[in-house]
């Protein structure tokens, strides 16, 4: 059996045109097997199909490329949740550029190691200047912030929590009710005490309730505040200069997680949300939700690039101090990880392609159909609209339904692969969460994504058997 070819050097390319034309294919029939949102049918149809795909899946001799690719890719493609298609808005799960899946193939190809210079020389200057330049971007008035890319949300808050253990001890977390749950969880990790929870009424932080908890506990050791920028739940801003005034006052350091509405900043018209963003010891920032790149895509940037050297680390292999005494950066520093891709490229890539016109016309343009959702679903007899959407989150319910019909009838709508919604509970009641990250999402689609609702849910009150 010959040996198979590399992606790399100069013969990498040749080799892979034609694997890539087998991929192509293959997401392409895939799609048209799936004929929507997701598979119909639930786990009980896919889970067998896939099954029976992967069987056996380590045979004693190879399918070889084009017939496990084709097989394969296929069959993840027709039981996948697609969110490209404007009928899947359950989660903060974008819909990827073309352009940035086209750098994501480059950086796998070439396979670069972010953890030591010799494995990652020209990307470890672009992640660099990418980095340098996002942090400018939420810190735009600090002479020399930087920014970590991270795997995500949960990553980034957990480096947020560690930097600042790492300044003062083992600080108390004040979070909010609406917070992301990624905190409570970072701060288990970390071995800090449980956060405090400050009560979220309306959806955002209640700031009478905030000062009084600082005031509690202002001289009994150190505080960081945590606060949101676009909550999962609703989509909800907290009032980020407010928590800023009362963080000061009260002597503790705050932190943001922005990983849903950080790239607001990109839009003129939507960046005044962000208002405050600035103010905090550090910020999570994510390009995998509205920024529209494949995951992993996150950011954890701060005001001022030593408060990152708490995460300095020495492992002589990779980073010996003559090497780097002769000028050989030190990647180690970069992230808690060792390993890792360079994900920076397609976040260049996609600046670089767009830049802020762009951005911020996908950033509007969302936003825009979020408001339509909302208009259309006030105008639609028997459906109920929660608030109006402060950046791409509507909830919505069928009016007098209890909470099983609600949750019945989001499941049955996964399991016909009509649609996929989301859910979340507020004022007590069970809401269906429609999370539109889709720019490409036209008011015809809205329409029939609360057909299908307002249908199912009349057949919900006939009592018809459902399938």
């Amino acid at each position: 059996m010959p040996l198979p070819p590399l992606a790399g050097t100069t013969t990498g390319p040749a080799a892979l045109r034609p694997l890539l034309d087998t991929v192509l294919t293959a997401l392409t029939e895939g799609a048209l097997r799936r004929d929507g949102p997701l598979p119909a049918g639930g786990p009980d149809a896919v889970t067998p199909r896939t099954r029976a795909t992967l069987t056996p899946l380590i045979p004693d001799r190879g399918t070889g490329a084009h017939h496990a690719l084709a097989t394969l890719v296929e069959a993840l493609t027709a039981g996948a949740a697609d969110p490209a298609d404007p009928l899947c808005a359950a989660h903060l799960h974008t819909p990827p550029l073309a352009l940035a899946a086209a750098a994501d193939l480059a950086a796998s190809a070439l396979n670069p190691s972010m953890d030591s210079w010799d494995q990652a020389p020209a990307a470890s200057t672009l992640e660099a200047e990418t980095t340098a330049a996002l942090a400018a971007e939420i810190y735009p008035h600090h002479p020399a912030p930087d920014a970590l890319i991270t795997t995500g949300g949960t990553e980034a808050n957990q480096l947020g929590l560690l930097l600042a253990r790492e300044r003062h001890g083992p600080v108390q977390t004040v979070t909010g009710a609406n917070a992301h749950h990624s905190i409570t969880r970072a701060a288990w990790l970390l071995g800090l005490p449980e956060p405090l929870t400050v009560p979220a009424p309306h959806g955002t932080i209640d700031l009478h309730a905030l000062h009084d908890t600082l005031a509690r506990n202002h001289g009994h050791g150190p505080l960081l505040v945590t606060a949101t920028a676009g909550t999962t739940d609703t989509g909800h801003i907290d009032p980020l200069t407010d928590i800023a005034d009362l963080c000061a006052h009260h002597g503790a350091d705050l932190h943001i997680d922005a990983a849903y509405g950080g790239p607001l900043l990109f839009s003129p018209t939507h960046r005044h949300l962000l208002d405050g963003l600035d103010r905090a010891h550090s910020v999570t920032f994510d390009l995998h939700k509205l920024g529209w790149l494949p995951a992993s895509a996150g950011i954890l940037a701060v005001p001022d690039h030593h408060h990152l050297h708490p995460l300095h680390h020495q492992a002589p292999y990779l980073n010996a101090d003559d090497d780097t005494e002769a000028g050989l950066p030190d990647l180690l520093g970069r992230s808690l990880r060792t390993t890792r891709r360079p994900d920076a490229l397609k976040i260049a890539v996609t600046l670089r392609a767009l830049g802020r016109t762009g951005l911020a016309d996908l950033v509007d343009r969302t936003c825009a159909t979020a408001h339509t959702l909302a208009d259309l679903i006030t105008h639609t007899p028997g459906l109920d609209l929660y608030d109006r959407p402060t950046i791409s989150t509507v909830l919505f319910r069928p009016t007098d339904a209890d909470d099983h019909t609600v949750a019945t009838l989001r499941r049955t709508l996964l399991t016909r692969g009509h649609a996929v919604l989301g859910r979340t509970r507020a004022q007590d009641r069970l809401w269906l969460k429609a999370t539109l990250l889709n720019p490409h999402t036209t008011p015809d689609d809205l329409n029939r994504l609360l057909g299908l609702v307002t249908h199912l849910t009349a057949e919900l009150k006939e009592g018809s058997t459902l399938r």
